[in-house]
């Protein structure tokens, strides 16, 4: 009885652990290694029902090495070798990476990757590019993506650009240069006042892919070409007036300081005499007169055809107000003027 009940347990064990199969864990699965910019990366996948808390083991080799201690005890999925505190991997070896799986004490037998030789195998990533317009030509400035070991000039000696480059929406209409060395191209061939998108890609002698392709930039020529000389003129001239200046400055500090923040002050009683209020009896009798009130008198004037010695003096009517006031006053008189036909007019004198 306590036999069946013994491998009952250890089947039901079984059952619930699929990764452990007498006594050992299954190993990681789909083993890969890969290089990206130079960088030397493992990756896997776990082992079909595997347990959450595993951990993992990693190592590599060259082809003339044993194998050296990598990653240890990590739960991601991969491990960057070339992050490492001493790597010792270099730009054209040969490696083989492999990985075990870990629970407590027990360890899955090791999984053994794919072989890459680094300058061949590495993925290059893509270069940066950028355009500036030149009248109708476009001048190209290219970048090598940056390497996680050496340069890319160092790896690959002669490396080469590839340049191809259309009118906008004409893409199928695109034109290629190759076998480029220089990282600054200018593009003559080109219409003017036409926008122009640019493509670059790196290909090498080792690496029998090329790079990732640049993204895709566009840039607009114009009709207006200036001489390479007056912006070289104008870059002098800006210069040398700064030098100019900051000389100036250095050796007229003290001046400058003083007429900026002068040291003498104006004398106390030129001071009081500034801020006194004024006493002018003019002032005083300007700021506490009042306009003068004006006066109309209303007149009457009767015009006929006779001569003056004829109609003798003028005869002004004066209105009853006029003549109820006893105080001669100054001012302006209104009256009326009567011409023939008995048409009146008042006008203000």
């Amino acid at each position: 009885m306590s036999a069946i009940i013994t491998a009952f347990l250890l089947t039901f064990s079984t059952l619930c652990k699929p990764t452990v199969v007498l006594g050992i864990l299954s190993r990681p699965t789909n083993v890969n290694l890969t290089s990206y910019n130079m960088n030397l990366v493992l990756r896997w996948n776990p082992s079909k029902g595997a347990a959450n808390n595993l951990v993992y083991r990693t190592e590599y080799k060259t082809s003339v090495t044993p194998y050296t201690t990598g990653c240890v005890n990590i739960s991601t999925l991969e491990c960057d070798f070339t992050r490492l505190i001493h790597p010792s991997i270099t730009e054209n070896g040969k490696y083989t990476g492999r990985v075990r799986a870990q629970l407590g004490s027990e360890s899955s037998a090791w999984m053994e990757s794919n072989h890459i030789t680094l300058d061949k195998d590495t993925i290059i990533g893509s270069p940066n590019v950028s355009l500036l317009s030149n009248g109708a030509a476009i001048e190209v400035s290219i970048i090598d993506p940056v390497m996680v070991i050496s340069t890319l000039r160092n790896v690959y000696i002669f490396a080469t650009y590839e340049i191809t480059y259309w009118k906008d929406s004409q893409k199928h209409k695109a034109k290629h240069i190759s076998n480029i060395q220089q990282n600054r191209v200018v593009l003559n061939d080109l219409d003017p006042w036409t926008k122009y998108c640019v493509k670059v890609q790196i290909k090498t002698e080792r690496n029998p892919s090329p790079s990732k392709p640049s993204r895709i930039f566009c840039e607009s020529t114009t009709n207006e070409q200036e001489p390479p000389w007056v912006a070289a003129m104008l870059t002098f001239v800006f210069m040398a007036m700064a030098a100019a200046l900051v000389v100036i400055v250095v050796v007229y500090r003290k001046s400058i300081s003083r007429f900026l923040c002068p040291t003498d002050s104006l004398p106390q009683h030129f001071k009081e005499y500034l801020l006194a209020p004024p006493n002018s009896n003019i002032y005083l009798v300007m700021q506490n007169s009042h306009p003068p009130e004006e006066i109309y008198h209303k007149v009457r004037i009767i015009e006929d055809d006779r001569t003056v010695e004829e109609r003798g003096p003028l005869v002004v009517e004066m209105t009853a107000s006029n003549k109820e006031s006893d105080v001669p006053k100054c001012g302006r008189h209104k009256g009326e003027i009567i011409s023939r036909g008995d048409i009146k007019a008042t006008e203000t004198q």
